[in-house]
């Protein structure tokens, strides 16, 4: 059964360093959450206070509704997958996944090798367990794998064990620790549509961290960005994509980064034949997507003028990155291939076009400013936290 996740201002300080600051956050029962952000910001110190390994020096912890501080990791009913798979080497794929169930389900003495099995009264509970390590493997898809050991398994292979020996538990709530961060990237591909899949199947809650914001991205319900220790904004990840309350977030969240130019350089490039001039006036932080450059001329657009410094083709789309003819900034641009190609003078001076609607300002504090004219939020759902 899965269970909703409150974090209540959450703080962690190691004498006069605070790694987490006033982290609250609420999980929805059956959510996929992912805390995403750079190093150092907090996401795995906060993914252990919700365990049970670490606590906290302020703030409260509800597991379904019920606050949990008091309880040691054990008393929780979470299951824990970590960036190492912790795989016992000397046991097989059967007798790893089956771990959590025997400490749970048999005595001590029924545990240990060769004597346990001659212990009277127990064959009933040892058949259930090796039924449901059976049903569980075939869930992860590695019931042809049971009897080797870890050394003879692949990075992946051994990620499944590690996830089939977290599930086997039937917890309320999984939290997973950058678990994919060890393998290549085409084995990262997999993994992420084998676990959003796993998710879907199970139900359950689960809360994941990573500093891939392409896994963020592709896996979860909603994402919450952490910086500093402290959450900055959680949506879902077209929300954050679209409408950034931060320009921290904005510049962390999509590939390439946002554009950011100042303002006065946008009132430069036409802003009073468009009508924003008058909200240009004071010093702001103005960022736009790089599809939002569109090459030729728009009577209802910015215009500016650039020249193509390098380009990267990434098969269907292509990656221009500019030198404003002005200002001298750097620009990056996203065009089809089919652009890009059709470029009649690729190595001259361009005309790009760049509607208000697309634009994000941001004042002197990094956090958004709505202002008419410009880019509006996403009609999607978007949560400003903290």
């Amino acid at each position: 059964m899965a269970a909703a996740v409150e974090l209540d201002r959450i703080d962690k300080t190691y004498g006069t360093t605070a790694t987490l600051r006033a982290a609250s956050l609420d999980v929805q029962p059956g959510e996929f959450m992912t805390l995403v952000g750079p190093s150092g910001c907090g996401k795995s110190t906060l993914l252990r206070i919700i365990a049970g390994l670490l606590p906290q020096s302020g703030g409260e912890v509800r597991i379904d509704g019920q606050c949990v501080d008091h309880l040691p990791p054990k008393a929780r009913d979470i299951a824990m997958v970590f960036q190492s798979y912790a795989l016992y080497p000397h046991m097989s794929v059967a007798e790893n996944i089956a771990t959590p169930l025997k400490v749970r389900h048999l005595p001590r003495l029924a545990r240990m090798p060769g004597i346990g099995r001659l212990m009277p009264g127990q064959s009933a509970n040892r058949q259930a367990i090796s039924d449901k390590v059976r049903k569980t493997a075939e869930l992860v898809e590695i019931d042809g794998l049971l009897d080797r050991r870890p050394a003879a398994l692949s990075g992946g292979q051994r990620q499944r064990v590690a996830l089939a020996r977290a599930i086997i538990r039937d917890p309320q709530v999984f939290l997973m620790d950058e678990p994919l961060s060890n393998l290549d990237a085409r084995l990262r591909v997999t993994m992420r549509a084998e676990i959003t899949a796993l998710h879907r199947r199970l139900g359950a809650t689960f809360i994941y961290v990573t500093h891939d914001q392409t896994e963020a991205m592709t896996m979860s319900s909603r994402v919450a960005v952490m910086m500093d220790g402290g959450i900055v904004q959680c949506g879902t990840p077209q929300a954050l994509y679209d409408a950034p309350e931060d320009i921290r977030v904005a510049r962390f969240i999509g590939s390439p980064e946002i554009n950011v130019v100042a303002s006065d350089e946008v009132i430069g490039w036409g802003a009073e034949a468009v009508g924003l001039s008058g909200l240009l006036q004071r010093p702001l932080q103005m960022a736009f997507r790089p599809e939002a450059l569109r090459l030729g001329t728009d009577l209802a657009a910015l215009r500016l003028r650039a020249r193509i410094e390098r380009s990267e083709r990434l098969g269907h789309d292509v990656l221009l990155f500019l030198r404003t003819t002005v200002e001298g900034s750097m620009l990056t641009a996203r065009l089809t291939a089919a652009e890009f190609t059709a470029l009649s003078a690729p190595d001259g001076e361009l005309t790009f076009s760049l509607r208000p609607a697309d634009l994000l300002a941001f004042g002197a504090d990094g956090k958004r400013l709505h202002l008419p004219g410009l880019g509006t939020p996403s009609v999607r759902e978007v949560a400003h936290v903290g």
